[in-house]
Parts: structure tokens; sequence; C-alpha cells
């Protein structure tokens, strides 16, 4: 059964994307112009959202069978794919527990964000494309979590990324947008060197790049210096895709595009890919404890270094942005410090919360929009500084997003509590005793290492509720500064955008009972670990030592994180409570968090002009022009030169020519006799 479903659960979101695509290119008008004039397409609505909402049925009858019991991972191979010398490549997709897990977020949170988008973007010109390259997007995503070797994982890869591109330059008529999605697939491409390198790597070093045969020979190499090699260029390839330090730059600008594109490339697929990624090859990196210190100080380190800046945003969806990046690090201080199933614990539940906070602001920006079409006005709908008191509006929106704060911010029992204290307390659990505690890094002590990261992750917590509290309450609560007129137009989204918010609000309150700690028995226990166990355990294993954390370690944890948390959203509350202007009577904010410490500016500086300067002088001017101007000299003289022995010889003296033919004839019989 599995070896039949699994193909037409990609199939059913290509089908899609053929589907709609050829209804975009159809609709097109004959002038071959950009703008389609169509008006939304019924077929397009009921087959975008229908083929993903049908993957996720199919998703479900895998689950089940998987939840059964299978022998081990699942290997189903479809054909071959290419052949060179002794290295062979299948279509080869496996499922086991991870990649069902992986399947199941990503069809399920994937069919509410289409349903959303069918009401947010009802009005686009280009709605059937939409839908197309959304299709697209989720096809390639399933294609990367379900391929059964690095090089079927590195087409869904790459996929992703392109489809990232199509959908954050969607409206690539303005060039802000068209360049966000340029700068998306140009940093992911810098990546993504690192995970071509660690392929070549475990090539040569095991002559196989399936993952089953792969990691059993890497298993048995652990500790040599090309599987350190192989997981930190692994790992190059996650700090692309997983917007990590330092090539997050492209994920704040990937707002560009529209609001559910975002939800669905923040929240369950795009970048999650390098979570994923260092989670399936758990062996390699348990093998390398000093790539996984690397894995996580660099999140613990972007964890922080995010947080700050989302302090001082004043766009909400660029609040969500960084956020996203802050909680990305999470991820990898969980999965870096072998706590695999934290690691992805936190990928499910801020898969929950954080489609669910930016599907709320599309729901925001919809309303102001709209309230601001409404009286012809032309300020920034996305800026909190026009927000305010908008709970009076859309109670549903804002009570969503009000439990999804808290989730993010670390309250008891919301799922995000659960998922980012397993983490820390994963990392203090490292620094008891076990092979992270006892390497080293840059000739610092491993364990002193984790500790540092705990405290990074500490005060990434506090700084996650401050700036959440902030959004939260200069969108929905005090005084409204949309304006009075606007006001009037104000109004909550339509049911088929607030039936999916309020849905990942259920999951949003329940997620957290997906892995309940044994400290807290409230169901049961550990359902994910025991879920995992038989992909990620071996590997939790070597990484998680001897050590263990008593009762009263563990409760102190768990009151440290949850009085971070508090004290977070009292400071936000204090700072925040008095009545602020609006956009239009507020000083441009030149702050350094609110530039995202220049960051952007400085790497146009030094890398962007000039290479731009050298792809201009150099490469434009010096080789294109200059080959083509001597090309052209070149030429044109041998033209007339030609020409000018031509004219001479072709003057119809009969003589002449019967010399030249008698020369001609008598060095043919020289080169044939010479010969």
């Amino acid at each position: 059964m599995i070896a039949t479903l699994l193909p037409i659960l990609i199939l059913l979101p290509i089908l899609g994307f053929v589907i709609n695509g050829a209804i975009a290119l159809m609709t097109k008008p004959a002038d071959g112009s950009t703008v389609v004039t169509t008006a939304r397409n019924p077929v397009v609505t009921i087959l975008g959202p229908g083929v993903i909402i049908a993957a996720f049925a199919l998703a479900v009858v895998l689950f089940m069978r998987v939840r059964v019991g299978i022998p081990g991972p699942v290997v189903v191979t479809l054909g071959q794919w290419m052949v060179a010398g002794t290295l062979a490549v299948d279509w080869s997709l496996q499922l086991d527990q991870l990649s069902m897990l992986m399947v199941l977020v990503i069809t399920g949170v994937g069919s509410l964000i289409h349903l959303f988008s069918i009401g947010y973007m009802r009005d686009d010109a280009g709605y059937a494309r939409y839908f197309a390259y959304l299709n697209l997007f989720v096809a390639f995503m399933l294609v990367l979590v379900l391929g059964g070797s690095y090089p079927v994982m590195f087409v869904g890869w790459e996929g992703v990324g392109l489809a990232s591109y199509l959908l954050i330059g969607f409206w690539f008529t303005e060039k802000a947008n068209a360049d966000a999605g340029k700068k998306a697939f140009v940093v992911n491409r810098v990546g993504d060197f690192g995970f071509l390198v660690a392929m070549f790597l475990i090539w040569t070093t095991t002559q196989t790049l399936d993952f089953v045969g792969a990691h059993a020979a890497l298993s048995t190499m652990a500790g040599s210096p090309v599987v350190l090699a192989i997981a930190l260029f692994l790992f190059v390839g996650c700090v692309g895709k997983s917007a990590q330090l330092p090539l997050y730059i492209w994920l704040p600008d990937a707002m560009a595009g529209p609001t559910p594109v975002s939800a669905l490339i923040h929240a369950a697929t795009m970048v999650t890919a390098g979570v994923y990624l260092v989670a399936r090859a758990a062996p390699v990196f348990s093998g390398a404890p000093e790539a996984s210190l690397v894995v996580t100080l660099v999140g613990a380190l972007t964890a922080l270094y995010a947080a700050t800046i989302a302090l001082r945003q004043w766009d909400i969806k660029k609040v969500l942005a960084y956020s996203t990046v802050s909680q990305l690090g999470y991820m990898f201080v969980g999965v870096g410090a072998g706590a695999y199933t934290a690691g992805v614990f936190h990928l499910v539940t801020h898969a929950f919360f954080k489609a669910l906070l930016f599907l709320g602001a599309g729901s925001v920006i919809h309303a102001m929009h709209h309230a601001y079409h409404h009286t012809h006005r032309h300020d920034d709908p996305q800026d909190l500084r026009n927000m305010g008191g908008l709970a009076k509006f859309m109670p549903a929106t804002a009570t969503a997003m009000t439990l999804a704060t808290l989730a993010i911010a670390g309250i008891p029992p919301l799922s995000g509590f659960f998922s980012k204290d397993e983490i820390l307390a994963s990392v203090i659990l490292r620094a008891q005793g076990s092979p992270l505690a006892t390497a080293s890094l840059f000739g610092i002590p491993g364990q002193s290492l984790l500790y540092m990261v705990y405290g990074m992750g500490v005060l990434t917590a506090l700084l996650t509720a401050v700036y959440m509290t902030r959004m939260l309450l200069l969108t929905f609560y005090g005084e409204n500064r949309t304006g009075e007129s606007e006001r009037a137009a104000l109004h909550e989204a339509p049911a088929i955008m607030t039936v999916p918010v309020l849905v990942l609000a259920l999951l949003t309150v329940a997620g957290g009972w997906l892995n309940l700690p044994a400290l807290l028995p409230l169901g049961p226990v550990g359902a994910l670990e025991h879920w995992l166990e038989p992909v990620t355990g071996a590997s939790t294993k070597i990484l998680g030592g001897t050590g263990h954390l008593s009762h009263n370690t563990e409760w102190m944890l768990v009151g440290i994180a949850t009085g971070v948390a508090v004290v977070g959203i009292v400071i936000s509350l204090v700072l925040y409570r008095k009545p602020m202007a609006n956009k239009t009577d507020s000083p441009v904010d030149t702050s350094l968090l609110a530039r995202a410490y220049g960051v952007d500016a400085l790497v146009d500086t030094l890398i962007v002009r000039p290479v731009q300067l050298v792809a201009s002088v150099v490469l434009d001017r010096g080789v294109d022009r200059g080959v083509d101007r001597g090309f052209s000299a070149g030429g044109s003289l041998l033209a007339r030169t030609a020409s000018l022995m031509g004219a001479r010889l072709q003057d119809g003296d009969v003589g002449k020519y019967a010399w030249m033919l008698a020369a001609g004839a008598l060095a043919l019989i020289a080169a044939l006799t010479l010969s």
C-alpha cells in the first residue's frame, strides 16, 4: 500500500500546479502583457486547496499504516535516475516516522494556508498563477522530506528554492518584490554549495548516497575528520535554507510576497528544511560532537541576534519574520545538542503558532487595506503605528493571536512552553556529562559553551515575550490609530480566512500534548519521543551521555522559563501601555535595531556593489563589448581585405587567369609529388 500511495502523495500537488498553471497561461492577455484581467476562477478555487487537502487525507491513511508498525524505513524505488561509472542514483522515496511527521505538518498546515488564500487572494489578478506556485511549493517540499537519498532530497531542496523565488517575487512588477525574490534565490545558492560538497564527500567516502547505506557506513567512522567535514558542510546548507547567521538576510525580505506565502515558508515548509536535514543526518552529526557544538552555538547566537532586531520593527510581518529566524535558532539548539526530538517538537509546535500568527497578520492587513481603500488613503496597512484597538473590530482574530503570542512567549500550558522548555532542559542535561560537554570548540570546553547557550536561550525567551507582546498590544489593544473615517470599514475577515486561524488556535493550545514531559504527566508522556525513537533514538543516546536531571532541577528550569516569559510580558505592558501617535505623526525610526544593525547596507557596500562594478567594468565593458568590438573590427577588416583581393584578381584579364591556373596546377602537382 505504501509503495502505491507515496508517489500519488507527490503527484497530487503536481497535478494542481499543471492545471492551475495552464489556466493561468490561458487567461493571459493576447497582447502578451503580464497582467491578468480575469476574475477568480472556480476551478482554481476548488483544485488549488483541493489537491493539498486530498494529500493530507492520504497522509493520514499512511500515518495509520505506519502507526500499526513497520519493520524499518520503507524505501520505494520509482526507477533509475542517473548512472555515471560506479555511481547509480535511483528515484527513491523513503517513509519512516520522521518523514511521516513532516508530511503531516506540510499537508495539514499547508491545507489551512491554501484555504485562507482563497479569501486573501480573491481579488488578485494572478489568482490562478498564485495557486499554481503554491501547489508547486508543496510538491517540492514533499520530495524533500520523502527523498530516499541525498540527491533526491536535493531536488526538493532546490525545488522549494525555485518556488520561493516565484512566490516571494509574485508581485514582480514592483522592483522591490522582484529584488526580494532574487535575494532569496542567490543567498540560498551560497548555502547550497555546502550541501553539494557534503554529497561529494559522502560519495567518495561511502560509495553510496542513499540514507540507509551512507549513514550505516559513516556511523562506523564516528570521530574521523571526514565525518566532521561532512557534518559541517551539511550545516552550511542548513544555514542558508533555514536562515541562520550569517545567511539569514534573505528571510526578512521574503515578506514581499503575499502573507499566506510567508505563513507557508515560515511555518510548514522551506525554512524548516535545514532542521529536518540535521535530524535526518543524525547519525552523521552524532559522530562529530564538534560539528554538533557548532550547530548549537550558531543556533543560540541566531536566536538572540534576531530577537533583538524584532524589538524595534514596525512592520507587523517583519516582526514575525525576525521571530521566525529566532525560533529556528532554538530548533538548531535542540538538534545540535543531540535532542533531536526536542528540536523536531519545536518545529511542529512552531508550525502551529507561527502559521496562526502570519495568517492572523494577514487578516489584519486585509482589514486595514480594505479600510484605507474605502477612504482612498494610502497609509501603510502593515505598520503597527497605524493599528491599535483592532480587537473591537476583529475579536476572533485578536483572541487567536493572543493565544499564539502566549504560546511563543512560553506560557504554560500552551504548546510553545513545552517544546521550548524541553530544548533548554536538554542543553543543561548535556552539560552535566556528554560527548558534547567533553568536546571543545576554539579551545573553549563544550560544557562552558552549553551553559553559555542556555543563558542565551533564556535571554532570548525574555526578549521574545517582550517583542511579541509589544506587537500584540500595538495591533489589537489600546486606542485605535487607523483613522476616524476608516474605523467604520474595519471588520473581521470572512469565514474562509477566519476558520483556518481558529483551527490553528486549537492546535496551538493542544500541540504541547504531543510530547508531554514526565514531570507533568497530564496525558501520554513522551509520545513524540517514542514515535521518533526508531529514527533518532540511537543518535540521541550517543550525544545524550549519562547525565540525569533531578526533579528539583527540572522544576527549577520550568520555573525559570515561565518566570522569564511572565517578566517579558510585564515589561512590554509597562512600556507600551501609553497611547502612541499614528505613523504620519511619528518621526522616522533610524535606530540601530530598526535598521537591523545595518547589515543589509553593509552587504550592499562590501559585496553587492563591488560585484556589480566588476560585472559592469570587467565583464560587460571589458569582455563582452571588447570581444564583440574585436570580432566586429577583425571581421570587417577581413571582409574588406578579401573584397579588395577579389576585386584585383577578378579584373577581366584572361592572360592573368591563365597564369593563375598554371600556377595552381603546378602547386597541386608539386604537393602530390612531394607527398
